[in-house]
């Protein structure tokens, strides 16, 4: 009776009727997660493994967030075999970190075969309690092919929608920049290494432009090129959600995009030092030659 009246309300902390799962059997659900699963599965699910090990799902699904495990996600990765990788980083990453006085940078890249997707039924629209429909079949209205330079001092976007990305479409292209550039300024554009970026005609329009100086990304490294965040907003905001009832529609679209952006555009800005990034390739890169 020393606990008084609310001893006698308060209820007793009882054991378990389901005994706590041992440490060995939580380290085996550990060590199989990082094994491939038996039969032709690329990888363990929460039942699979429930049923291998004979516990619960939730016991399963307690034991990977546990131990940060999740076989249900994959991450997509290249890297670079491109031996001039450290110096070509290094020139790309100093541009966008220290750009040179009385100069322009722009980072330019393609975003080609841009579908007009037209859906075959009209959505519903969102309200309390229901998102957003759309059709998951559609008709094709054509294709198109977004040429784009990002100015990374203000973060303005130079855009035109053409029909094809060949050199021909390339060097229409920089006609434009060269047009839209103040004269007197150097044009320093970074740049991927698509063929028709190396074209000879493309090289005897630099001879004939010498205020132009390209800079290439190394290979399989597209995430260096700062237009491709460009890319993803334009697709995440304005093209995948999309009704283009023709081509003239969706050029009319991304046109009015790039429009709306640059009336507020934002400087782009690195943060990654370098090193790193060279140090983190290295590794992965040691990574893979131990495997193989």
């Amino acid at each position: 009776m020393l606990e008084g009246v609310d001893g006698l309300l308060r209820d007793k902390t009882r054991k378990s009727r389901i005994p706590p799962l041992s440490d060995e059997v939580a380290a085996g659900v550990v060590s199989l997660t990082l094994e491939d699963p038996p039969g032709e599965t690329t990888h363990w699910t929460a039942p699979a493994m429930a049923k291998a090990v004979a516990i619960s799902v939730s016991s399963v699904q307690r034991i990977w967030r546990k131990h940060g495990l999740q076989p249900h996600r994959i991450r997509r990765f290249k890297l670079s075999n491109d031996k001039w990788f450290a110096q070509k980083l290094r020139d790309v990453v100093g541009l966008y970190m220290d750009p040179p006085a009385h100069a322009v940078v722009l980072s330019f890249d393609e975003k080609s075969q841009i579908q007009a997707l037209d859906r075959t039924q009209p959505g519903l629209p969102l309200k309390k309690g229901r998102c957003g429909t759309m059709t998951h079949d559609y008709k094709r209205n054509g294709t198109t092919t977004l040429f784009a330079a990002l100015n990374v001092l203000d973060g303005s976007v130079i855009g035109r929608c053409m029909q094809r990305h060949r050199h021909q479409e390339f060097i229409r292209f920089l006609n434009v920049i060269e047009a839209k550039v103040p004269a007197g300024k150097i044009v320093h554009v970074i740049l991927d290494n698509y063929a028709a970026h190396k074209h000879p005609k493309v090289i005897e329009w630099l001879a004939r432009h010498p205020r132009f100086v390209f800079h290439f990304t190394p290979t399989s490294a597209s995430w260096l090129n700062a237009v491709e965040g460009f890319f993803a907003i334009l697709a995440k905001r304005r093209l995948k959600r999309g009704v283009f009832t023709s081509l003239v529609d969706l050029q009319a679209a991304i046109n009015r995009f790039l429009a709306e952006h640059n009336q507020s555009p934002k400087p782009f800005s690195w943060t990654k030092d370098p090193d790193a990034i060279i140090a983190a390739v290295k590794r992965g890169h040691q990574v893979l030659d131990s495997i193989h």
